[in-house]
C-alpha cells in the first residue's frame, strides 16, 4: 500500500481537526493532494484547516467523501463510522493516521523522527525551530503548539521534515527515519507492552528502521540496551557524562531555574548555552537537538541562539499568567519521571510556595506506577489530586485517586474543577505558583482559576 501515494490524488481525513490530523493534511495539500475533512465540533485547528481551502464537514455522513479516492482516519474513528462503513462499501482504501503518516516521512529523503517516554514534544519543537531560524525550511508534525508558528505543524519546501514518533501501541514503527533520536525508554504504557522489557524491544526495532543515524542518550541504560547488537548505523550519543560524543559540563540555574551550561563534541569545547526553558531535563532534549542540527551541518552559533530564544510548547510548563502575584501554570506531566522533573523545577524558580494539581491520567497507568507517582508528588509544598481520567479504560484495577492521596502526606483530594479551583484560590498567596500537571484535560482547571483571577482584578 506505500505507493497508494502515488496513484491517488482526493484524500478525506475523517477526524481532521485532530492534532495529529491536521498537520498531515497541511503537509498533503502542500504537495499537491486533494483534500477534505470531517470533525464533530469547531476548533481552533478546524480553522486553520480552512485557511488552506480544504472544506471540512460538521458531522461524519456517508455523502461526506464525495469522490475521494483514499480514507484516513485517527485511532479514535471505530470501524462503524459512518464514513467508514461508505468507504469499505465503495471499496475505497482506508489508512489509519499513523501509516499515513508513515507514508508522509518515507517521501522526505531528510527525514528526523524524536522519540522517548519523555520529552518528544519538546524537543521535536526545539529541533524545527533550529531549522527553521537556519532558513532549512522544514515539514514539521509536533505533539503540541509551537507558538512561534501558531499550530503543531508546518508544510516547508525543503526535503527536510521533522516529526514526533509517539511508542504508543508501537505507532513509531510505521516510521523508517533517516534519523532516529531516542530520548529515554522508561516503564509507561503498561496496558499495551506489559514489561520494560517489551518497551526496550520496540525502541530497538525503531531504530533498525533508521536509515542514517541514531542519536541517543548515552547516560540513559534503557536507551543503551534498545541499541545493542546494531551495528550498522551511525550512532551518537549525549549526556552528561563525558564519554558521550556531545556533553554538558558546568552547569549552573539561572533565574527562573533556566539552565546555562557548556556544550563539549569529543572533548572539543564548542559554546556557552543558556536555555529559554526551565528544568535540568531539558538539558537533555537540548543536546539531542544540538547533535540533530550539528548533524545535518546547521552553524554552532545559529543552534545556540535558536536554544535560548526558544521559550517551549503549548502546555509544557505554560505559564498561562500572572494575578496579584500568583502565577498560574500548566503541565502535560502525566508520568512520575515527567511529573519528578517539572516540580523539580518549579520548585527551583524562586517561589515561596507551589501549588501542584495533579489528573492522575489512565486507571493502568496510576495503578502500576502508584508508589513512583506518590514519591513524585511529595516534591512540591501543597498537592490538590482530580478524579482519575479514565481515557479509553474501565477500571477493572480498583484504583481510585483517594489511593494516591493517602500515600502522599498533606495532600486532598477534590473530585472536580471547580472544587479544586475554589480550594487552591483559597490557599494560595502572593508569591505562590498553581501549577495543573497532567495528560487530560487537567488544562481546563488552570483556564478555570485564570478566568476567576480575571473576573476577581
Amino acid at each position: 500500500m506505500d505507493d497508494i501515494l502515488s496513484r491517488v490524488k482526493k484524500i478525506h481525513f475523517i477526524g481532521i481537526g485532530g492534532s495529529g490530523m491536521c498537520p498531515i493534511a497541511e503537509i498533503l495539500i502542500h504537495r499537491g493532494y486533494q483534500i477534505s475533512g470531517s470533525d464533530n465540533s469547531e476548533s481552533d485547528t478546524l480553522a486553520r484547516v480552512r485557511t488552506y481551502g480544504i472544506p471540512v464537514y460538521m458531522g461524519q455522513k456517508a455523502e461526506n467523501l464525495h469522490d475521494a479516492e483514499l480514507v484516513v482516519y485517527s485511532a479514535a474513528i471505530k470501524e462503524d463510522n459512518p464514513e467508514r462503513v461508505a468507504a469499505r462499501e465503495r471499496k475505497i482504501p482506508e489508512i489509519e493516521r499513523s501509516v499515513m503518516l508513515g507514508m508522509v516521512v518515507r517521501r522526505y529523503p531528510d527525514s528526523i523522527c524524536v522519540s522517548g517516554t519523555h520529552g518528544k514534544t519538546t524537543t521535536t519543537g526545539l529541533i524545527t525551530t533550529i531549522l527553521m531560524d537556519a532558513g532549512r525550511d522544514p515539514s514539521a508534525v509536533i505533539g503540541g503548539k509551537l507558538p512561534s508558528i501558531g499550530t503543531n505543524g508546518r508544510a516547508g519546501h525543503s526535503g527536510t521534515i521533522v516529526c514526533e514518533a509517539c511508542e504508543y501501541v508501537d505507532t513509531f514503527l510505521q516510521l523508517y527515519p533517516a534519523v532516529s533520536v531516542i530520548l529515554n525508554v522508561d516503564a509507561d504504557h503498561l496496558d499495551y507492552f506489559k514489561n520494560l522489557s517489551n518497551i526496550i524491544k520496540s525502541f530497538h526495532q525503531f531504530a533498525t528502521q533508521t536509515s542514517r543515524a541514531v542519536v541517543v542518550n548515552g547516560d540513559d541504560l534503557n536507551s543503551q540496551k534498545a541499541l545493542q547488537g546494531i551495528d550498522n548505523l551511525k550512532i551518537i550519543t549525549f549526556g552528561l557524562d563525558p564519554k558521550n560524543r556531545y556533553h554538558a559540563t558546568n552547569i549552573a540555574p539561572t533565574k527562573g531555574a533556566k539552565e546555562n551550561f557548556d556544550i563539549v563534541k569529543d572533548g572539543t569545547p564548542l559554546c556557552n548555552v543558556t536555555l529559554g526553558i526551565p528544568g535540568r531535563h531539558n538539558i537533555y532534549n537540548a543536546l539531542a537537538a544540538f547533535a540533530v542540527a550539528d548533524y545535518f551541518g546547521v552553524p554552532v552559533e545559529s543552534i545556540k541562539k535558536s536554544l535560548h530564544t526558544f521559550t517551549g510548547v503549548h502546555r509544557r510548563f505554560e505559564i498561562l499568567g500572572h494575578f496579584d502575584g500568583i502565577t498560574v501554570a500548566d503541565d502535560f506531566a502525566h508520568h512520575p519521571t515527567e511529573l519528578t522533573a517539572t516540580l523539580s523545577a518549579a520548585m527551583h524558580m524562586g517561589f515561596h510556595e507551589v501549588w501542584a494539581i495533579f489528573q492522575p491520567h489512565t486507571f493502568s497507568r496510576t495503578a502500576m506506577l502508584l508508589d513512583d507517582f506518590a514519591k513524585a508528588l511529595t516534591i512540591p509544598d501543597h498537592v490538590i489530586v482530580s478524579e482519575i481520567l479514565p481515557v479509553r479504560e474501565t477500571n477493572t484495577y480498583h484504583i481510585y485517586a483517594e489511593d494516591l492521596v493517602k500515600k502522599v502526606p498533606g495532600a486532598v483530594y477534590r473530585k472536580t474543577f471547580p472544587e479544586i479551583t475554589d480550594y487552591v484560590m483559597e490557599k494560595a498567596k502572593p508569591g505562590d505558583l498553581i501549577l495543573t500537571l497532567g495528560g487530560g484535560d487537567v488544562y481546563k482547571c488552570a483556564n478555570q482559576i485564570v478566568k476567576r483571577y480575571q473576573e476577581k482584578s
